[in-house]
């Protein structure tokens, strides 16, 4: 399993040192230099204040050593160790724990939850033990920032898995990831979890004001350390105004989110949860909660064709445009759009994009006897037969 220490790398380059001069400058031997970047080993604690005058920064050096990121996880062994041997966790095991973390996570928007779940499960589990088990201080606060994740993940995909019915499971893995997210006062986390709080609220348990509610909890959180998160949180408030027909809440709502951005910079390291196509995603669901399907159908045309590698995501944005078409009477459209909603559904299985088709087969109920609303019927009984 190869490490590396990224940050303090890029650190004594740019101080101007190679690892022969930095050697020289300490009066070590070149390898050990190369084994601090390697994360084999650490600077002892009479070198560090001169490794620091060398970097022309004290606070910076503890969080380039801290920093380890994993090259290549070729074995699990030292994992596997360290959970026999809990009190021997360092920050390679989590490093390596995060990093498998990270390949699960990123599989979300093309894989079914169902065959996400069990590897989440896994990971989540050994942090958790881990964590309530080490004996370093900076491991387990490592561990605790691995933990929010991967129970942000855990409680993403049992949402997922029970078609977005258990409820009370995924609000307790959210409430951990909130408070393991405090624990390191980590204010992304922690907003990002409040805001999968509120998802639950507004699309699974039915209660807008409970999701207003715990939408403006998110933004509050998330103010001063992330503007995407903010305008996000400001988005999933406007669909909660929408559901609640109180449409100069929403739209300002709406103009809030928008106006976020602007101030979004790469320091937000939140920035790839708000693009553009989220916006437009929930923007054209509100439109329809609102009862306005011919606003909504341009900007769900738009966002469709742009979400084709976020799957799950378009099948929520295909089911959205399929509704807004059936309800201005275009069924030819409709149609075509249905067929393209099940599709997605069937590829990942996600729980959003699955209840809005049925949803929008509810309402094929009147042409029911229809040739091409049958062939629809049968693909849904196909698809709910197969869950």
């Amino acid at each position: 399993m190869a490490a590396k220490r990224i940050r303090l790398v890029q650190r004594r380059k740019s101080a101007g040192f190679t690892q022969e001069s930095l050697a020289e400058y300490l009066g070590v031997e070149r390898s050990t230099v190369g084994r601090w970047e390697s994360a084999e080993t650490e600077p002892q604690a009479w070198l560090r204040p001169k490794i620091a005058r060398a970097f022309h920064s004290r606070d910076e050096l503890q969080a380039a050593l801290d920093d380890v990121t994993i090259i290549q996880a070729q074995s699990s062994e030292r994992v596997n160790y360290a959970l026999e041997n809990p009190a021997s966790a360092d920050l390679l095991v989590v490093a390596y724990l995060h990093e498998r973390l990270r390949q699960v996570d990123e599989s979300y928007d093309q894989a079914s939850s169902t065959s996400l779940l069990g590897p989440a499960g896994a990971i989540h589990g050994q942090v958790r033990f881990l964590r309530e088990n080490a004996v370093d201080a900076r491991v387990r606060r490592a561990l605790y920032e691995v933990e929010a994740d991967s129970a942000t993940l855990m409680g993403q995909l049992v949402w997922d898995v029970s078609q977005r019915r258990d409820h009370q499971a995924p609000l307790g893995y959210f409430e951990e990831a909130v408070s393991a997210a405090r624990h390191v006062r980590d204010p992304s986390i922690e907003s990002y979890a409040t805001l999968r709080m509120s998802f639950v609220a507004l699309y699974g348990e039915k209660k807008p004001e409970q999701g207003l509610l715990l939408a403006q909890q998110a933004v509050d959180v998330a103010k001063p350390a992330s503007p995407s998160l903010t305008g996000l949180s400001l988005l999933h408030g406007a669909e909660g105004y929408a559901m609640t027909g109180a449409l100069k809440e929403c739209e300002d709502a709406l103009r809030r989110a928008e106006a976020q951005f602007d101030r979004v910079n790469d320091d937000d390291v939140s920035a790839e949860y708000y693009t553009i196509n989220e916006f437009n995603r929930l923007a054209g669901s509100c439109y329809l909660f609102l009862d306005r399907p011919e606003l909504a159908e341009p900007i769900l045309r738009t966002t469709t064709h742009a979400l084709v590698s976020k799957k799950k995501s378009q099948a929520i944005a295909l089911g959205n445009l399929t509704l807004a078409l059936l309800r201005q009477g275009k069924l030819d459209e409709a149609a075509g759009a249905m067929h393209r909603t099940i599709d997605a559904v069937e590829l990942t299985r996600g729980g959003g994009g699955l209840n809005l088709a049925f949803s929008a087969g509810r309402e094929l109920r009147q042409w029911r006897r229809e040739p091409w609303a049958q062939d629809i019927n049968d693909r849904l009984l196909a698809l709910m037969a197969a869950m």
